[in-house]
Protein backbone atom coordinates (compact mmCIF):
# COMPACT_ATOMS: atom_id res chain seq x y z
CA UNK A 1 0.00 0.00 0.00
CA UNK A 2 2.67 2.55 1.06
CA UNK A 3 6.11 3.32 -0.39
CA UNK A 4 7.79 2.71 3.40
CA UNK A 5 9.83 0.44 4.48
CA UNK A 6 8.28 -2.62 6.03
CA UNK A 7 9.07 -2.47 9.99
CA UNK A 8 7.46 -4.02 12.56
CA UNK A 9 4.66 -2.00 13.76
CA UNK A 10 5.01 0.00 17.08
CA UNK A 11 2.06 -0.68 19.50
CA UNK A 12 -0.52 1.51 19.02
CA UNK A 13 -4.44 2.10 19.82
CA UNK A 14 -7.07 2.00 17.22
CA UNK A 15 -10.49 3.85 18.10
CA UNK A 16 -13.06 3.86 15.84
CA UNK A 17 -15.03 6.87 16.72
CA UNK A 18 -18.84 6.03 15.87
CA UNK A 19 -21.76 8.89 16.00
CA UNK A 20 -25.67 7.06 15.70
CA UNK A 21 -26.77 9.94 14.13
CA UNK A 22 -26.48 10.44 10.64
CA UNK A 23 -28.70 12.96 8.29
CA UNK A 24 -27.84 11.07 5.20
CA UNK A 25 -28.02 7.34 6.23
CA UNK A 26 -29.75 7.01 9.86
CA UNK A 27 -28.29 4.56 12.48
CA UNK A 28 -25.19 3.93 9.93
CA UNK A 29 -22.67 2.28 12.88
CA UNK A 30 -25.30 -0.06 13.04
CA UNK A 31 -25.96 -0.83 9.31
CA UNK A 32 -25.66 -4.39 8.88
CA UNK A 33 -23.12 -5.41 6.46
CA UNK A 34 -23.09 -9.41 5.70
CA UNK A 35 -24.34 -10.32 9.03
CA UNK A 36 -22.60 -7.78 11.12
CA UNK A 37 -23.21 -3.98 12.14
CA UNK A 38 -20.90 -1.72 9.59
CA UNK A 39 -18.86 -0.14 13.19
CA UNK A 40 -18.05 -4.17 13.96
CA UNK A 41 -16.47 -4.52 10.68
CA UNK A 42 -14.07 -1.94 10.70
CA UNK A 43 -13.15 -2.59 13.70
CA UNK A 44 -12.15 -6.28 12.97
CA UNK A 45 -10.23 -4.33 10.11
CA UNK A 46 -9.19 -2.26 12.70
CA UNK A 47 -8.00 -5.95 14.67
CA UNK A 48 -5.65 -6.68 11.92
CA UNK A 49 -3.98 -3.56 11.33
CA UNK A 50 -1.98 -5.21 14.50
CA UNK A 51 -3.39 -2.71 17.22
CA UNK A 52 -2.88 -3.50 20.71
CA UNK A 53 -6.37 -2.16 21.98
CA UNK A 54 -9.01 -1.66 19.46
CA UNK A 55 -11.69 0.67 21.42
CA UNK A 56 -14.88 1.38 19.64
CA UNK A 57 -16.15 4.87 20.61
CA UNK A 58 -19.70 6.07 20.86
CA UNK A 59 -22.30 8.33 22.13
CA UNK A 60 -24.87 5.53 21.60
CA UNK A 61 -25.81 2.68 24.19
CA UNK A 62 -27.26 0.65 21.35
CA UNK A 63 -23.68 0.96 19.25
CA UNK A 64 -21.92 0.00 22.57
CA UNK A 65 -23.86 -3.16 23.02
CA UNK A 66 -23.60 -4.08 19.43
CA UNK A 67 -19.24 -4.03 19.82
CA UNK A 68 -19.39 -5.60 23.49
CA UNK A 69 -21.83 -8.64 21.62
CA UNK A 70 -19.28 -8.89 18.98
CA UNK A 71 -16.47 -8.76 21.75
CA UNK A 72 -14.73 -5.63 21.39
CA UNK A 73 -14.20 -3.29 23.96
CA UNK A 74 -16.71 0.05 24.10
CA UNK A 75 -16.88 3.06 26.08
CA UNK A 76 -19.19 5.81 25.93
CA UNK A 77 -18.40 9.33 25.31
CA UNK A 78 -20.52 12.50 25.32
CA UNK A 79 -23.34 13.56 22.92
CA UNK A 80 -21.75 17.22 21.51
CA UNK A 81 -18.44 16.45 20.38
CA UNK A 82 -17.96 18.38 17.38
CA UNK A 83 -15.83 16.16 15.64
CA UNK A 84 -14.43 12.72 15.93
CA UNK A 85 -11.06 14.42 17.41
CA UNK A 86 -12.91 15.16 20.45
CA UNK A 87 -14.57 12.24 20.97
CA UNK A 88 -10.43 10.29 20.91
CA UNK A 89 -9.48 13.40 23.30
CA UNK A 90 -12.43 12.59 25.72
CA UNK A 91 -11.19 8.57 25.19
CA UNK A 92 -7.41 9.57 25.57
CA UNK A 93 -8.27 11.58 28.90
CA UNK A 94 -10.12 8.75 30.45
CA UNK A 95 -7.92 5.77 29.46
CA UNK A 96 -4.59 7.83 30.58
CA UNK A 97 -2.73 7.17 28.34
CA UNK A 98 0.97 8.15 28.14
CA UNK A 99 2.12 11.45 26.00
CA UNK A 100 3.77 9.11 23.93
CA UNK A 101 0.97 6.29 23.31
CA UNK A 102 0.19 6.19 19.48
CA UNK A 103 -3.60 6.14 19.04
CA UNK A 104 -4.92 6.17 15.36
CA UNK A 105 -8.27 7.38 14.43
CA UNK A 106 -10.13 4.69 12.30
CA UNK A 107 -13.37 6.34 10.79
CA UNK A 108 -16.50 4.35 12.01
CA UNK A 109 -18.09 4.40 8.12
CA UNK A 110 -14.92 2.66 6.33
CA UNK A 111 -15.60 -0.78 6.58
CA UNK A 112 -13.17 -1.62 3.60
CA UNK A 113 -10.16 0.15 5.25
CA UNK A 114 -6.50 -1.44 4.42
CA UNK A 115 -5.31 -2.56 7.95
CA UNK A 116 -2.05 -2.23 6.43
CA UNK A 117 -2.77 1.40 5.93
CA UNK A 118 -3.86 1.67 9.58
CA UNK A 119 -0.26 0.14 10.87
CA UNK A 120 1.86 1.82 8.25
CA UNK A 121 0.19 5.42 9.28
CA UNK A 122 0.87 4.39 13.14
CA UNK A 123 4.30 3.48 12.03
CA UNK A 124 5.08 6.44 9.95
CA UNK A 125 3.80 9.03 13.10
CA UNK A 126 6.52 6.49 15.42
CA UNK A 127 9.42 7.42 13.31
CA UNK A 128 9.15 10.82 13.57
CA UNK A 129 9.75 12.40 16.87
CA UNK A 130 8.96 15.52 15.93
CA UNK A 131 5.40 15.21 14.98
CA UNK A 132 2.32 14.87 16.95
CA UNK A 133 0.23 13.81 13.89
CA UNK A 134 0.72 11.30 10.81
CA UNK A 135 -1.87 11.09 8.13
CA UNK A 136 -1.60 9.68 4.66
CA UNK A 137 -2.37 10.82 0.84
CA UNK A 138 -1.76 9.36 -2.64
CA UNK A 139 -1.14 11.68 -5.74
CA UNK A 140 -4.32 12.55 -7.95
CA UNK A 141 -3.93 13.39 -11.84
CA UNK A 142 -7.41 14.00 -13.40
CA UNK A 143 -8.61 17.42 -13.61
CA UNK A 144 -11.74 16.74 -11.70
CA UNK A 145 -10.51 15.52 -8.96
CA UNK A 146 -8.01 18.31 -8.59
CA UNK A 147 -10.69 21.39 -8.84
CA UNK A 148 -13.19 19.06 -6.57
CA UNK A 149 -13.72 21.17 -3.23
CA UNK A 150 -14.87 18.16 -2.03
CA UNK A 151 -11.54 16.29 -2.57
CA UNK A 152 -8.71 17.97 0.02
CA UNK A 153 -5.48 18.19 -0.88
CA UNK A 154 -2.22 18.31 1.23
CA UNK A 155 1.41 19.87 -0.03
CA UNK A 156 4.01 18.58 2.22
CA UNK A 157 7.46 19.82 2.68
CA UNK A 158 10.68 17.92 1.06
CA UNK A 159 11.37 16.12 4.89
CA UNK A 160 7.36 14.79 4.27
CA UNK A 161 5.55 16.85 6.83
CA UNK A 162 2.24 19.01 5.64
CA UNK A 163 3.13 23.04 4.68
CA UNK A 164 -1.29 23.08 3.90
CA UNK A 165 -4.51 21.41 3.23
CA UNK A 166 -7.09 22.63 1.12
CA UNK A 167 -10.24 22.21 -0.94
CA UNK A 168 -8.79 24.08 -3.58
CA UNK A 169 -6.45 23.10 -6.32
CA UNK A 170 -2.85 22.84 -4.66
CA UNK A 171 0.02 23.71 -5.41
CA UNK A 172 -1.32 25.60 -8.86
CA UNK A 173 0.17 24.53 -11.62
CA UNK A 174 0.25 27.92 -12.91
CA UNK A 175 1.81 27.15 -16.38
CA UNK A 176 -0.43 23.88 -16.72
CA UNK A 177 -4.16 25.81 -16.03
CA UNK A 178 -3.74 29.46 -16.23
CA UNK A 179 -4.30 28.99 -19.80
CA UNK A 180 -7.54 27.33 -19.78
CA UNK A 181 -8.54 29.14 -16.19
CA UNK A 182 -11.44 29.45 -15.90
CA UNK A 183 -12.61 26.52 -17.59
CA UNK A 184 -11.81 23.86 -15.25
CA UNK A 185 -13.61 20.64 -17.76
CA UNK A 186 -10.44 21.99 -20.09
CA UNK A 187 -7.73 21.74 -17.22
CA UNK A 188 -4.81 18.96 -18.42
CA UNK A 189 -2.96 17.53 -15.94
CA UNK A 190 -0.42 18.88 -13.85
CA UNK A 191 3.16 17.66 -16.01
CA UNK A 192 5.97 16.56 -13.51
CA UNK A 193 7.74 17.78 -11.16
CA UNK A 194 4.07 19.29 -10.24
CA UNK A 195 2.23 16.51 -7.85
CA UNK A 196 -1.23 16.91 -6.01
CA UNK A 197 -1.75 14.70 -3.41
CA UNK A 198 -5.41 13.96 -2.72
CA UNK A 199 -5.31 13.74 1.71
CA UNK A 200 -6.70 10.20 3.12
CA UNK A 201 -8.63 10.84 6.27
CA UNK A 202 -6.95 8.40 8.69
CA UNK A 203 -4.89 10.33 11.56
CA UNK A 204 -2.46 8.64 14.17
CA UNK A 205 -2.11 10.82 17.47
CA UNK A 206 0.13 11.39 20.14
CA UNK A 207 -1.78 11.16 23.50
CA UNK A 208 -0.25 14.19 24.52
CA UNK A 209 -2.28 15.87 21.58
CA UNK A 210 -5.28 14.30 22.06
CA UNK A 211 -5.40 16.10 25.44
CA UNK A 212 -4.07 19.02 24.47
CA UNK A 213 -6.58 19.69 21.25
CA UNK A 214 -9.87 20.57 23.04
CA UNK A 215 -7.82 23.50 24.77
CA UNK A 216 -7.36 24.85 21.36
CA UNK A 217 -9.11 27.90 20.03
CA UNK A 218 -10.46 27.39 16.10
CA UNK A 219 -8.29 29.24 13.62
CA UNK A 220 -9.46 30.89 10.90
CA UNK A 221 -8.22 28.86 8.16
CA UNK A 222 -10.07 26.22 9.98
CA UNK A 223 -12.98 27.87 9.86
CA UNK A 224 -12.81 28.86 6.45
CA UNK A 225 -12.21 25.78 4.39
CA UNK A 226 -13.89 23.52 7.33
CA UNK A 227 -10.93 21.47 8.04
CA UNK A 228 -10.07 20.88 11.43
CA UNK A 229 -6.17 19.97 10.99
CA UNK A 230 -5.92 23.45 10.18
CA UNK A 231 -6.56 24.23 13.67
CA UNK A 232 -3.11 21.96 14.52
CA UNK A 233 -1.09 23.73 12.15
CA UNK A 234 -2.39 26.86 13.11
CA UNK A 235 -1.37 26.28 16.71
CA UNK A 236 2.33 25.10 15.43
CA UNK A 237 1.94 21.16 15.85
CA UNK A 238 3.32 19.21 12.76
CA UNK A 239 1.47 16.59 11.02
CA UNK A 240 3.50 14.32 9.19
CA UNK A 241 2.49 12.78 5.43
CA UNK A 242 2.62 9.46 4.49
CA UNK A 243 2.24 8.95 0.47
CA UNK A 244 0.46 5.90 -0.55
CA UNK A 245 0.25 4.60 -4.29
CA UNK A 246 -3.16 3.95 -4.71
CA UNK A 247 -6.08 5.69 -3.29
CA UNK A 248 -8.25 3.58 0.06
CA UNK A 249 -11.61 2.18 -1.08
CA UNK A 250 -14.49 4.05 -0.23
CA UNK A 251 -16.44 4.55 2.64
CA UNK A 252 -19.98 4.81 3.77
CA UNK A 253 -21.85 7.51 3.24
CA UNK A 254 -25.65 7.17 1.40
CA UNK A 255 -27.78 4.50 0.57
CA UNK A 256 -26.04 3.56 -2.69
CA UNK A 257 -22.77 3.23 -0.82
CA UNK A 258 -23.85 1.32 1.99
CA UNK A 259 -25.75 -1.05 -1.11
CA UNK A 260 -21.97 -1.29 -2.89
CA UNK A 261 -20.30 -2.74 -0.27
CA UNK A 262 -23.42 -5.17 0.77
CA UNK A 263 -22.43 -6.33 -2.05
CA UNK A 264 -19.30 -7.02 -1.96
CA UNK A 265 -20.01 -8.67 1.10
CA UNK A 266 -22.53 -10.69 -0.41
CA UNK A 267 -25.33 -9.54 1.67
CA UNK A 268 -28.32 -7.01 0.46
CA UNK A 269 -29.89 -6.62 3.56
Amino acid sequence: MSDIARHPAPPFVAVVPARLASTRLPNKPLADIGGKPMVVRVAERARESGAQQVLIASDAQAVLDAAIAHGFEAVLTREDHPSGTDRLAEVAMRYGWSDDTIVVNVQGDEPLIDPSLVRDVASHLAAREGCAIATAAHPITDPAEIFNPNVVKVVPDARGVALYFSRAPIPWARDAYQPHWPDVAAMPAPAAPTAVYRHIGLYAYRARFLRTYPTLAQSPIEQSEALEQLRAMWHGERIAVLITRDAPLPGVDTPADLARVRKLFGSSA
